[in-house]
């Protein structure tokens, strides 16, 4: 019984020195797994004597190195955005200012060049067009020119003596006076002829 068992124990002891060693972790295993890469660093932090050499604490010590690249990596990007943000903020900045000049340096310059024209009395362009009512709306101004009253000849009074139209029409009609008879003609030249006579005289 006791044989059996010895060889039992050795058959053991044969199979276990012939098994292999489990392969160590590659550098991609650690960085899609990150708590086997932890637990890899601290077995390998343990004993840095030991495990310098070893294979798995190598890959470990690598993927590590790789994660951190690839966080300043982000920082940096980061960092370079709002750098980029704040100088088109003060590029908005310093136009604005230049702009607030410019403007500030025309209203000044219009100021001094009215002022010196007011010394001779004249008013400046822009002034000018401003006060032209033309300038306002572009909208031609008709002039009506005022109306010539001719000459006209003595209206002939329209009196009661007017008769209504013979047509029936509402128009009034003028009738002509009557002449003097014959003789009383001559006796008006025989008048004026005494006259004349007595004025001789």
């Amino acid at each position: 019984m006791t044989k059996h068992l010895t060889l039992l124990l050795c058959g053991l002891s044969v199979l276990a020195g012939c098994a292999k060693e489990p392969p160590p972790r590659t550098v991609t295993e650690f960085l899609e797994n990150p708590i086997l890469l932890e637990a890899a660093m601290v077995r390998c932090g343990q004993d840095r004597s030991k495990t310098r050499y070893d294979a798995e604490c190598i890959n470990a010590r690598q993927a590590v190195a790789r994660v951190q690249a690839k966080e300043e990596a982000a920082d940096r990007a980061a960092l370079d955005a709002r750098s980029e943000s704040k100088r088109r903020a003060l590029r908005r900045t310093q136009a604005a200012a230049a702009e607030a000049r410019r403007r500030a340096a025309e209203a000044q310059r219009l100021r001094e060049e009215a002022e010196y024209l007011a010394q001779f009395g004249v008013a400046r362009p822009d002034t000018m067009e401003a006060s032209d009512p033309l300038s306002e709306g572009n909208v031609p101004v008709a002039v009506v020119p005022e109306a010539v009253i001719a000459d006209e000849p003595d209206m002939v009074d329209v009196n009661a003596d007017a008769q209504p139209a013979i047509d029936g029409g509402n128009a009034p009609v003028l009738e002509s006076a009557p002449e003097p008879p014959a003789a009383d003609l001559e006796s008006i030249r025989e008048e004026l002829r005494r006259r004349n006579e007595d004025d001789v005289d």
